[in-house]
């Protein structure tokens, strides 16, 4: 492989130990479970996407059964931090969305590293964060695709 290729690589691989690295640290800043954390951060992001999850589609992005995400949410919704609601026409369908208290303590605690994050950002051009947003776009494909067929 390429040296500047590899490098890349590691940075990437380095940037996503980190990410885990921050997830723990809110959570033992808050006194949580860091799969707790995971949760609410995975729940948040989503509410912010316009795309609010399902206790199934959570299950798959933090890794654990059915069986453990309801045990999860029974504590995060004992603990005042989430409410699961049927605001979908299929009445079925519980969508997840956190508490207006937690979302202000997760913004408390990550906003001034996404200040930080775009200042870092901010002297790329126009042309330059585009071909940053389509290589992200690629390895998460690439990924994501390789997750689906390991083969």
């Amino acid at each position: 492989m390429n040296q500047q290729r590899q490098r890349v690589l590691d940075g990437l691989r380095e940037l996503a130990a980190i990410q885990s690295e921050l997830g723990r640290r809110y959570a033992r800043s808050r006194q949580m479970h860091p799969t707790d954390a995971a949760a609410i951060v995975e729940i948040i992001t989503a509410e912010e996407h316009g795309r609010p999850l399902t206790p199934a589609r959570l299950a798959e992005r933090i890794g654990l059964t059915t069986g453990a995400t309801s045990i999860l949410l029974n504590r995060l919704e004992d603990a005042g931090h989430i409410v699961r609601t049927r605001e979908n026409s299929d009445r079925r369908i519980v969508t997840l969305h956190s508490t207006p208290d937690i979302r202000a303590d997760a913004d408390d605690y990550y906003e001034p590293l996404a200040h930080r994050l775009d200042a870092a950002l901010h002297d790329h051009s126009p042309a330059e964060l585009a071909l940053i947003e389509a290589t992200v776009d690629r390895l998460r494909s690439t990924i994501n695709a390789y997750l689906e067929d390991p083969r």
